[in-house]
């Protein structure tokens, strides 16, 4: 789904990552990166057999055709524009670069294109009157709100697919298709197009990716949450290593357009569900440094290589290791009592959401130390503030050089092996059980452990070890919870009442809570808010792109290219990653069920003729 609709970073998405990037310790600027392509070797590196050289300027003319690397329709990679793009591009200009771009993509990736791309302009409002109808399975609706319950980011009252909705509301800016083999730019009504140089070369790529691979090939589309996103880490994350080698270029002794202006410039924090927001970013820059390692390592061809044979999960972009070993789960459907699950929904009716949905799921409970719709809880590390939680997210291993990254990665969550997560029904009732399996058995107590402290973060009493856990109506994840260890397996399930979750799991080895709701069994290190309150005053109103907004790179924001990226476009250079309280415990490197967003942009594709991810 991903690669047919691809949401730009519209100002909203810009403002609202540039906002999440405010770390609350001092700013520091970017180190950097020992792995970072300098500016005058972009576009070079390895020499493989599939690497062909770039055409002279002499070589390159008019009705040059296919084989030349560098030249298109009689424009050559080092030329430049000769009108300002931020008046608006007329048919010719576009046109004009457009071939230009395509050059020096091919020059950058060393590969030619086999055919013309087509870009295309169409207002907002032409896009709107388009897409305007969601999702009609009320079943795949239920399903995935009890997904995204699960991971603890949208609560028992909120729709999912409205959450997901809110994140990409008129971010749309442009995307490629590959049913149509086009690049379609979205412009405001009544104005003449501009486009951000770098999108166009995103997009670009995503077009040259498609004319070698097939985006269209079923391949290219996840089974699952974690496997759509973890498609997503070698298709995006070449669209943005490609990118990234282009703005190198462009620092260096090519002339480049100037992106347009963002109409941006701080203001409210955007109404976004941040936890949907940081899902969905993963693979823009996990997969970018999966890829220049890649790249570093085999050349071109093993990206090659790798797009013919994409990442099967998450766990394997973040930690960028092609041979990350998965583990079946143990599941059986012992559900008694009138329980049942969707099995036309997702994988024979379970979702994986996998490593980096697990992270966002921890992370998500300190966010609110920075947006007021979210929490204030110590998950990940109970021994530290809510706001050191909340910068685990920004100490990452590795930077590129035209944004910054987010990490992915932490104990508690880098030992998953895998997880099968199936939502159930009853009449009225909704419930899930939720099968998790780790390398070792130090992993799953870790994960167990996490997972206790968010319970009891959202409840108001002390886990007791064995006993079904409760939380009242007042929270925004009510209901009862089992959660079970047993070796390298954690399995949690919940459901409305005490009783349900017997009813799920009747062979759990869990007791009923007393009668008064008193559970005083030891576990109870909930950790729901130790330390101090994490002053968000710190490192917000200070230099050195504390707050955001005059860090972001706001030129190659807005790639978009597939899915909502939205991602690594701007989100602001190191975003404050709060350096001096990192990370000790140890960072390391049709219809559509599953992955919400997918859902929630249906329509879309189908108006344009695109290719659906998955179907009911």
């Amino acid at each position: 789904m991903r690669r047919v609709l691809s949401p730009s970073t519209a100002a909203a998405i810009v403002a609202a990552v540039a906002v999440l990037c405010v770390a609350f310790t001092a700013g520091v600027a970017a180190a950097p990166d020992a792995g970072a392509v300098p500016a005058e070797s972009a576009g070079n590196g390895p020499v493989t057999s599939d690497a062909v050289p770039s055409a002279s300027a002499e070589e390159c003319g008019p009705g040059d055709g296919t084989e030349l690397v560098g030249c298109w329709n009689g424009t050559h990679y080092e030329e430049s524009v000769d009108f300002a793009e931020t008046d608006g591009l007329n048919e010719t200009q576009l046109a004009a670069l457009t071939d230009l771009t395509m050059a020096r993509v091919e020059h950058v990736r060393q590969r030619p294109f086999r055919e013309d791309v087509p870009v295309e302009t169409v207002t907002r409002g032409e896009y709107l009157n388009g897409t305007a109808s969601g999702n009609s399975s009320e079943a795949f609706r239920r399903w995935n709100d009890q997904v995204w319950e699960a991971l603890f980011v949208v609560g028992d009252d909120a729709n999912a697919n409205s959450e997901i909705d809110s994140v990409f509301g008129g971010a749309v800016s442009g995307f490629y298709s590959p049913t149509a083999d086009r690049i379609v730019i979205v412009v405001p009504d009544g104005e003449s197009p501009d486009i951000d140089p770098s999108t166009l070369a995103h997009e670009l790529l995503h077009a040259m990716q498609d004319q070698y691979h097939d985006l269209t090939d079923p391949r290219y589309v996840g089974a699952t949450q974690d496997s759509d996103l973890a498609v997503d880490g070698i298709v995006e994350g070449e669209a943005v290593h490609v990118e990234e080698r282009y703005a190198a270029r462009c620092a260096d002794n090519w002339t480049c357009a100037e992106p347009p202006e963002s109409g941006g410039g701080g203001g409210d924090v955007p109404d976004f569900n941040f936890g949907i927001l940081q899902t969905v970013l993963q693979p823009y820059g996990d997969g970018a440094l999966y890829v220049r390692e890649l790249r570093d390592e085999g050349g071109w061809a093993a990206v090659n290589e790798t797009m013919n044979d994409p990442p099967a999960s998450t766990a394997e972009v973040i930690h960028r290791d092609p041979d990350y070993e998965e583990r079946s789960v143990s599941f059986e459907d012992t559900a008694t009592g009138g329980w049942e699950t969707y099995a036309d929904q997702g994988v024979d009716g379970a979702e994986t959401a996998g490593e980096a949905s697990m992270f966002v799921m921890f992370w998500y409970q300190s966010a609110g130390v920075r947006f007021d719709s979210g929490y204030e809880y110590s998950v990940l590390e109970p021994d530290r503030s809510p706001a050191e939680n909340y910068n685990v997210h920004f100490q990452t291993d590795a930077e590129l050089q035209t944004r910054g990254l987010y990490n992915y990665a932490h104990p508690v969550t880098e030992g998953w092996a895998g997880d099968e997560l199936y939502p159930y029904r009853n009449g009225e009732r909704d419930g899930y059980v939720w099968a998790t399996e780790w390398q070792t058995e130090g992993d799953a107590a870790a994960f167990r452990d996490a997972y206790v402290r968010m319970l009891t973060a959202h409840g108001d009493g002390d886990y007791a070890e064995g006993t079904v856990y409760e939380i009242g109506e007042e929270s925004d994840f009510p209901g009862a919870y089992g959660v079970e260890r047993d070796g390298t397996s954690v399995t949690i399930t919940h459901a409305p009442s005490p009783a349900g979750v017997l009813e799920l799991r009747p062979d759990a080895d869990l007791a009923l809570p007393d009668a008064d709701g008193g559970a005083d069994g030891d576990g109870g290190d909930g950790g729901s808010d130790s330390g101090d309150d994490g002053d968000v005053s710190d490192g917000t109103d200070g230099a050195d792109g504390a707050n955001g907004s005059d860090d972001g790179n706001g030129s190659d924001d807005g790639n978009g290219s597939n899915d909502g990226d939205g991602s690594d476009d701007g989100n602001g250079s190191n975003d404050g990653d709060g350096s001096d309280d990192g990370n000790e415990s140890g960072d390391t490197a049709g219809s559509t069920p599953g992955f919400g967003v997918a859902a929630t942009l249906v329509a879309v594709m189908a108006a344009l003729g695109l290719f659906a991810r998955r179907s009911t």
